[in-house]
């Protein structure tokens, strides 16, 4: 395990947000506002309900192919230019979107943003993780999540106010929908601009790295993955799961649609406001101070949620889930951090990736197996139980591969309680 070469200061974080943060916020508004018309789209292009589902589950299942080679590509090409790369390819991915005129073109489309998304994902990641000092490292990646909640957050909205421009423009609804492809387009290219203008944090003593096969990273990391990384996939499917059932269960209580995204919405403001404090909570006491409660809240709060019978107590429970997802938000990605060697991060961090994206697709097929088989509770119950076996897993085992799991972990690396060297 290797700590973060680097620097503090108010300087490295004001270089951190130009060369990192605000491609994040721009590019994650990009892809935001291009997601939730996705299936529209793919109905209006002929696709039945199934095959509409089927295109939106590619995103996700772009992502788990692209990992691997995501890991590969950035140690190849560097966490800029790999950067760089998945701005132009995502360009392609959105330009086959808008154009499609089927729906297997649209499809295709999708999946190549699923997949090339998994190497811009891992880019940023991997580049904060080198150039961040170890006792600032779950800020700076908890940020990095942040943003990309932010972003997420806010490209539903630009899309809707550029497709009602498209739709008072040209007066009938053969185009309006592309209106939020064309508006992703632009802010992915504005992106590769910031990205190509702002110079790379220079770090003195910053570890090249080596890349080396999968197989040996698994054969020589083994243990971390068959214990810590059943956390990551059922850290990954707690997450998922909440984004699918505040809709499914809103809908079972007859709310309608408008009142359904607005819980929704409620969750996640207070999701993307928590970042920070759990970051900085991670870096003070340990990663086990987040990563525990975090998963614990989540868990909760899907045990509570068929127990809601009015949309008062349903706002009540989806805004327990924002707490519980806020204050985790980048510990996945800090304790991939701190396990990863230093001279082969890249692809350590795709194969922590990929056990956290099995976990994204995962937890819906669980909600939709007890929906199928009429148990929506009975799902949802399930996945709130799995919150309560990671924590469980996280809290007997990290501290025996990660120093910074605690302060009791520190102190027997031989650190400060903060994670500092000791002179």
């Amino acid at each position: 395990m290797a700590d973060g070469t680097g620097f503090s200061g108010g300087g490295f974080f004001r270089q951190s947000f130009t060369a990192v943060y605000l491609p994040t916020i721009i590019y994650e508004a990009g892809i935001g506002a291009a997601v939730p018309i996705i299936p529209l789209y793919a109905l209006k292009l002929g696709a039945s309900v199934p095959q509409a589902a089927f295109v939106v589950a590619l995103l996700g299942i772009g992502q788990v192919i692209g990992d691997i080679p995501a890991g590969h590509l950035a140690a190849r090409l560097g966490d800029r230019k790999a950067m760089l790369y998945g701005a132009g390819i995502t360009i392609i991915g959105l330009l086959i979107c808008a154009l499609a005129t089927h729906w297997t073109m649209l499809a295709a489309g999708v999946g190549i943003l699923g997949f090339i998304g998994a190497l811009f994902l891992l880019a940023r990641q991997a580049y904060l993780t080198d150039v961040t000092p170890v006792d600032r490292r779950s800020r700076a990646l908890s940020t990095l999540g942040g943003m990309h909640r932010v972003g997420a957050l806010i490209g539903p909205f630009l899309g809707g106010v550029v497709m009602t421009l498209f739709a008072n423009t040209f007066g009938q609804g053969e185009e309006w929908l592309t209106g939020a492809f064309w508006l992703a387009i632009l802010l992915v290219l504005s992106t590769g601009i910031v990205v190509y203008l702002v110079d790379d944090v220079d770090v003195p003593g910053r570890i090249a790295p080596v890349r080396t096969s999968v197989v040996n990273i698994v054969k020589f990391n083994w243990r971390i993955f068959a214990t810590i990384g059943i956390a990551f996939i059922l850290v990954g499917a707690l997450r998922q799961t909440r984004v699918t059932v505040i809709p499914l269960w809103s809908n079972h209580l007859g709310l309608s649609p408008s009142l359904a995204s607005f819980v929704f919405g409620l969750s996640g403001l207070l999701d993307a406001a928590l970042f920070y404090p759990g970051g900085r909570l991670m870096d003070l006491r340990g990663r086990l101070w987040v990563a525990i409660p975090s998963t614990l809240i989540l868990g909760s709060a899907l045990i509570l949620l068929p127990t809601t019978y009015s949309f008062a107590t349903l706002i009540f429970v989806a805004l327990l889930m924002g707490l519980g997802n806020g204050i985790g938000s980048g510990i996945l990605m800090t304790i991939g951090a701190d396990l990863a060697p230093a001279q082969q991060r890249a692809q350590f961090l795709s194969l922590c990736r990929i056990l956290s994206d099995v976990g994204t697709s995962l937890g819906p097929l669980v909600i939709a197996m007890g929906a199928r088989g009429g148990y929506l509770s009975t799902g949802i119950v399930a996945m709130g139980i799995s919150g309560f076996i990671a924590a469980a897993i996280l809290g007997l085992l990290l501290p025996r591969f990660n120093p910074h799991a605690n302060r009791h972990s520190r102190r027997r690396a031989g650190l400060t309680s903060r994670g500092h060297a000791i002179d």
